[in-house]
This record gives structure tokens, sequence and C-alpha cells, in this order.
């Protein structure tokens, strides 16, 4: 008996494994046997208890079928496995769980294409359920790694390659939607998580040929995901790089720039700048500042590489503040300017370095790199300028005087670049540099008040730069004038050096002066008149300069000229005419010429603008005899290209040129004060030293006033009339005559020997320690008393007794 019941013990076996065994048919190309595979499904949402040993047995019949390669019965297995998970959601679930992903890894692990496809399928359908409990130690490591690994999958057959890749790149979604909104599974953004996942999707990425290159956030359709690997992996790149946290940031993007090292694709740099460009417009846009200084400090580990590798990632630089810059870029905006005005002195300091070894030795190769060395300076420019172009107005001035800081002016420390070794040239490369990509930052930039745009510490470097013997870097210095002081788009039409016959044609839009500008002319406005009088008379000069120069005069008079302004100008348009003909600098006959079209240019568009018949009358008739006499003396002639020129200039034929009397006589009335033209302009020197006025000459200057230069009393009592007060307060031709003497004791200071300048500030000071007790012992009297007082005649004391009834006490005193 113990024999037959040993016989017998199938029926014996547990009911699990009978209803496990029951869903396999004796032909696997029969498929899954349904009414057994639900009697299974009852049984195990009946006894949750029994789904861990379900699991358990099921995937011990699955590895047992791998190894026999009976892969009919593991298709049928793993279909059984996928029903029972999609029906079971009990805490039980966990053990089963565990024996399920022991299984999709052991079709992974298989050679086979079709299980590998199969185990995917099975783990993106577990990926979608939603468990109701986190798990706390199941971990993902080998998913990442095979899947990452079927990514890159090498297979010769092209059909059979795709779906290896496609499944690849589905499990890794699998992958990031089962764990990135886990906060217990946060170990996936891990650095040797993330240098698997993400690569694996580049690379897919990078091998399609017709990859959209735009990266703007569009959504790939369904039957494009199924068929093209690129266009998964693009989706599943996005999805990943939108779920990130701001912790995550730099785990996410370190790879991208690791993967673009490793497969060379900063030259050239397309696939580079599409993949930031699909990370810009995918990440959340309060982290967009890390992504740049991701990008920064890429550049500056890539410091010393070649210059196309340079300029790619500074090109990749561009797209990503060009889009960050509409959102939120953090504290990162002067960090970007620093790093990248350090990488445009690195370049240029290679060129000059290729420069001078080409010198030495000519050869293909260092010209060639010369000229790559500017394609990198221009991608940095034109990064610089972009970028700062898209702030906002606030941050905008802020960028402006942090780039005028950094450009090299000389007479001023630059603690930021250091010119030394550079040179002449090269100190003259980064001015030109920095100042382009000031105007592109300028560009369309619209400030209320004209102070706010044009602060002292930004306008004194500029104006300094403006007066440099350099062609190039004067045209550079307006141009950035114009963009700040045009506010409502003129420039486009008083665009050339011309006579304009109808001003009111051109719908030039102008606004009331306000009251700041008008303060912001009484203080800088001298320093704009200076600079544009030297800037004329430059040898250098040339049909550019001039243009550039009537377009500044022609903005000054729309943006910031009132009465007084009025006349300061046509005072410089005179003292620029009166320059010419006097030639004290022997100036070339074409830049004398060329500073009498101007002339002629500016006062014709100021008569109009100004709206004042008899100027324009004067105006039209200078004009006509010009053209009759001398057509040299107007823009549409000295600016040709083969004009002749006059050996001189007729200085006695006074219908050639603009009278101060005619003008003034035209001006006459109210709002004009036309006395202040018959007072020739000269240019102030508005400099740091001369603009302060020491305590030293304050005390000198009252203490000039010696009781022998004071006026009677007769002169006193003169009548005061309207005529008077009028004359008190136009003190121009003692500002005049200030300036001339401030002008005079610097070029003495600058020039004379350091004796003769001791010598000059001992006496000085001893004239002031004189006049000071001479002060002192006239107001500094002791009280009077009746024993006397000292007085000192002709170096004799004397005592002077005053009489008690003389003495005045303070009434408190008095009793």
């Amino acid at each position: 008996m113990p024999a037959g019941v040993c016989g017998c013990c199938g029926p014996l076996r547990p009911r699990y494994k009978r209803l496990v065994d029951n869903i396999f048919p004796e032909d696997p190309k029969d498929g899954l046997v349904k009414s057994d595979m639900e009697k299974l499904t009852f049984y195990a949402v009946s006894a949750p208890e029994k789904l861990d040993r379900i699991g358990a047995y099921l995937a011990e019949r699955l590895s047992r079928d791998v190894v026999r390669h009976r892969y009919g019965y593991v298709v049928i297995a793993m279909e059984a496995l996928d029903q029972l998970l999609m029906a079971c959601h009990s805490q039980s679930i966990k053990p089963f769980v565990e024996s399920f992903l022991h299984m999709v890894a052991k079709l992974l692990e298989s050679r086979e294409p079709d299980l590998q496809v199969l185990g995917t399928n099975s783990f993106v359908k577990f990926a979608n359920i939603e468990e109701d409990t986190p798990s706390y130690h199941r971990r993902y490591d080998f998913f990442v790694s095979q899947f990452s690994a079927m990514c890159h999958s090498t297979h010769e057959d092209p059909a059979t390659r795709t779906r290896i890749r496609m499944a690849g790149i589905k499990g890794l979604q699998g992958v990031v939607r089962k764990t990135v909104n886990d906060e217990l599974q946060a170990i996936i953004w891990e650095p040797q998580h993330m240098d698997k996942l993400i690569p694996s999707m580049l690379f897919n990425m990078q091998e399609a040929e017709d990859f959209d290159r735009t990266g703007h956030p569009s959504t790939p359709s369904g039957r494009e995901r199924e068929e093209n690997p690129a266009a998964l992996a693009e989706s599943c790149f996005r999805e990943l790089l939108g779920r990130a946290a701001y912790g995550n940031m730099n785990n996410a993007v370190r790879p991208v720039l690791v993967h673009l090292d490793n497969h060379h694709l900063w030259d050239p740099n397309e696939f580079a700048v599409s993949c930031f460009r699909i990370i810009m417009y995918s990440i959340q846009a309060q982290h967009s500042h890390h992504v740049i200084q991701q990008v920064l400090g890429h550049l500056d580990t890539h410091s010393k590489n070649t210059p196309r590798v340079r300029a790619g990632i500074v090109q990749v630089l561009l797209e990503t503040v060009a889009i960050a810059a509409k959102g939120s870029v953090g504290p990162t905006v002067l960090e970007v300017f620093n790093t990248l005005l350090k990488h445009l002195r690195m370049s240029v300091d290679f060129e000059l370095g290729e420069g001078s070894r080409r010198n030495s030795g000519t050869s293909v190769t260092s010209r060639s790199k010369e000229n790559e060395e500017r394609i990198v300076q221009n991608a940095i420019i034109q990064t610089i300028g972009f970028f700062g172009g898209n702030l906002p107005d606030y941050q905008r001035a802020e960028v402006m005087m942090f780039i005028m800081g950094k450009v090299p002016v000389y007479g001023t420390p630059c603690h930021t670049l250091d010119t030394v070794k550079i040179g002449h040239l090269g100190t003259k490369r980064i001015q030109a540099m920095l100042l382009s990509s000031l105007i592109m930052v300028t560009s369309g930039f619209k400030s209320k008040t004209m102070s706010a745009a044009l602060p002292a510490p930004f306008l004194d470097p500029l104006f300094s730069i403006s007066l440099m013997e350099d062609s190039e870097l004067r045209q550079l210095v307006l141009e950035i004038l114009h963009n700040i002081i045009d506010r409502h788009d003129n420039r486009a039409k008083l665009r050339g050096i011309r006579i304009i016959p109808n001003v009111a044609a051109l719908k030039i839009k102008r606004e009331k002066i306000s009251k700041q500008d008008v303060s912001f002319m009484k203080k800088h406005g001298q320093q704009l008149y200076r600079h544009i009088y030297l800037g004329c008379k430059e040898e250098d000069n040339g049909h550019k300069n001039f243009e550039l120069l009537f377009t500044a005069l022609a903005l000054i008079t729309i943006e910031l000229a009132n009465e007084e302004v009025v006349v300061d100008l046509i005072r410089l348009a005179i003292a620029l005419q009166d320059m010419v003909l006097i030639n004290e600098e022997n100036m070339a006959m074409f830049i004398r010429c060329s500073i009498m079209a101007l002339v002629a240019a500016y006062l014709n568009f100021l008569s109009q603008m100004i709206a004042n018949p008899p100027f324009c009358q004067h105006v039209s008739k200078v004009l006509e005899m010009r053209n009759l006499e001398a057509p040299y003396l107007l823009p549409e002639h000295i600016f040709r290209e083969k004009c002749q020129l006059p050996s001189t200039l007729e200085k006695e034929d006074r219908s050639l040129y603009f009278q101060t009397s005619e003008i003034a006589e035209s001006l006459a009335g109210p709002g004009y004060n036309v006395d202040r033209l018959s007072v020739p302009y000269i240019p102030q020197v508005t400099d740091r030293l001369s603009r302060r006025k020491s305590f030293v000459d304050t005390i000198s200057l009252q203490v000039d006033i010696l009781p022998s230069s004071l006026p009677d009393k007769s002169q006193l009592a003169e009548e005061i009339t309207f005529e008077t007060l009028k004359k008190a307060i136009d003190t121009t031709g003692m500002e005049e005559q200030e300036r001339e003497r401030r002008r005079q004791v610097i070029e003495k200071f600058q020039k004379a020997p350091f004796e003769e300048i001791a010598a000059h500030c001992e006496s000085k000071a001893n004239m002031l320690h004189n006049r000071l007790a001479q002060i002192f012992e006239l107001t500094i009297r002791p009280p009077p008393s009746p024993s006397g007082a000292v007085t000192i005649t002709a170096g004799h004391a004397q005592y002077q007794s005053v009489p008690v009834y003389e003495m005045k006490f303070p009434d408190l005193c008095v009793y």
C-alpha cells in the first residue's frame, strides 16, 4: 500500500501548481488556455497569499523552458504573468513582482531578440501600473544597464537592430516612469544611472538622418514613435528632463556634455545645438541657470582646446541664453559675461601668439588658426550682444556698465583685463570687440531718462575711447550713443549725411524734453559738444565717420534740445566752421571740406526742426551759393569717389559761409539767448581731475578778495535794472575764461619740472597762511577790557584802554 500511494501522488500536488500546469497546452502553438487562465486568476484573487508561490512556480517553468529553447511556452508563461499582474493589486503582490522582474531579467539576458522584445514589453506593462504602496527595497540597476545596452545594439540585420533599439528605449522610458515620481527611487538620478540613460537616448537621436534640428517642443505622433527610434528617444529624453527636479539638473546635463565630447560633436555642432534646444524647452524655466552654469564650466574645461571646439561650445551657449533670457536666468547674468570676456581675452592671446609665429615663419596652418580664433571671437560677441539685448531694461543697464568696466581705457586703471602682455594691437582688438558687443546690447534700449542710460561712470570711459586715434573705435562709440539717445526710432530716417530738402516729410517722432533730460544736458552737454568737436578734426576720418557725427547731432537735437541746447549746438557748428577757415592744425583739404559739409547738412536740419523761417532762408542762401561756386562744401559732392578738391578755401567770400550775426537776428525774440552766440565756443575740459574743485583752490579764491579791490560806496549805489540783472546772470564769458585758466594750470602741472611745481605750491601755501593770519587778526579779537587791548602798529605793540561806560555787556550780565 505505501508503494501504491506514492505512485498515485500526482493528484495530491498543490492546487496552484495544478492550475498553473493546466494553462499550458500540449502544443504551444495553440496558445494560452483561456478557461484555465480564468480559473488561475480567480484563485489568485481569492487567495492572494498564494501569489508569491504562483510567481515562483511560473518563474521556475519559464527558466526551464528558456534553457530548453521552448520559446512557445515562454511566451505563454509571460502572457499569464502579465494577466495576473494586471488583475491583482493587493499587498501580497510585492513578492509576486519580485518573481516577475526575475523572469523579465531572464528574458533580457538571453541573446534571442524576440525574447528581449518580449521581456521589454512585459516590463513596460508593469511600469504603467500604479502601485498602492512604495517599494523600499526594489532596485532597477540591472534593467537600466540592460536596456541601455539594447539601445546600442549592433545586430547585423537592420530590421532586427531597429527592433532591439526600440525595445531598449521603451524599457528606459518604463524605468523613468516607474522611478522618477517615487521619492524612494531617487537613486535613478545618480550619476552612474544617468551616464547610461542619457547617452543611450542621444546615441539613437544622433543616428537619425532626418532629425528635426529646430529643437522646438513638438511631440512625435504614435506611428512615428513606433517606427523611428530617434523620435522615441527624443520623446523619452524630453520626458526625463521635464521630470528633473532642482537638485537633479546637474546630473542630467553633465552626461550630455560628456557624450558630445566623446563623439566629437562640437565641430560641427548642429546636433549639440539641437540637444540643448530640447533641454532648454523641456526643463522648468526656473532651472535654466543650471544649464547655463554647466555649459560655462564646460567652456572653461575646454579653454585650451581647438578654436572650432570652443566656438561650437560658445554657439551652444548662445542658444541656451537666448532661450533662458526670455524666462528666468537666476544669478548667472554677470557670470555669463565674466566668463565670456575671459575667453575673449584668451582668444586674443592665442590669435596674437599665432600671428607672431606666423610673422617669424609664414605658414598656411598658422593663418588658418588665426582665422579660426576670429570665429571664436565673433561667436562670443554675438552671445554677449544677444543675451544682453534680450534682458529687461533694468538688467541691461547693469550689463552695459559691467561691459564698459571691462573695456581697457588708457589712463584709467583696468583691474579685469590685463593689457600689458597683449600690447597695443591686442588692446585695440579687445576694445573693438567689447564695443561691438555693447552695440548689440544697447540696440533697442529705451530709457526714460538719459541720466539713467548714460551715467558718468559709463560716459567718461566711452568718451575717452572716442578721442583715440582710431577711426573704427570712434565709429563704434558713435553707434553706441545713437542706440542710447534714439528713443523714438528716428535713426533710420536720418541715415546718410545729406541736405534734407523737407525735414517735415520724414515724420520724425519726438516728445517734449523732460526736466531730467534738461538737467542731464546742463551737466554733460559740454562733454558731448567737446567730443563731437574734437572727433570732427581727426585725420583718419572717412565718409562713415561724418555720417555718424551728423546722425549724433541730429539725434541730440530731436531728443535733448531745448532753446538753450539749440544755441549751444549753433555755437558748436559755427566753431567747426571757424576751425576749418583758420586751420591752425594744418588739416587735410578733404577733412576741411567734409567738416564744412557736415555743418551745412546739420544747420539745414536744425533750421527746419526749430521751424524758424529767417534761419531757414539764410541757410538756403548759403547752400545755393555753395552749389554754384563751391560744390565741394556740400555732402552730396565731397563724399563722391572722384571729387575735385580745391587748393585753398576762400575766406573772404562771406556768402559761402554761415554768419553768426544773421543767425542771431533770425533767432532774436523770446526763447533764445542770442547774446551767447557772440561768445565763441571753446571745448571745455571735463575730465575727472578738472571737474572737482579742490579745497585749496576754493580758499585761495576767497582770500584773493583784498580790501583795496572792493568797490567804493558810490559804485555800489549803481541803479539796478533788468539789463543789469541779465548781465549778472549771464556769466558765459567768465566761464570761458575760467575754463582757459584751468586748461593752462593742467598743462603746467603736466609739463613743468618737479622743482618748479614744488616751488609754486610752497609759495601758494605761504600766501595762504599769511592771508589766513590776516583774516584771523581781523575777525578773532579778544573781548574789550578796561585794562586795554594790545594792537600792533608798524611792528610796535601799543595798549589802548576802553572806558567801562563804552563797553557792551550781554543782557544777562546787567543788573
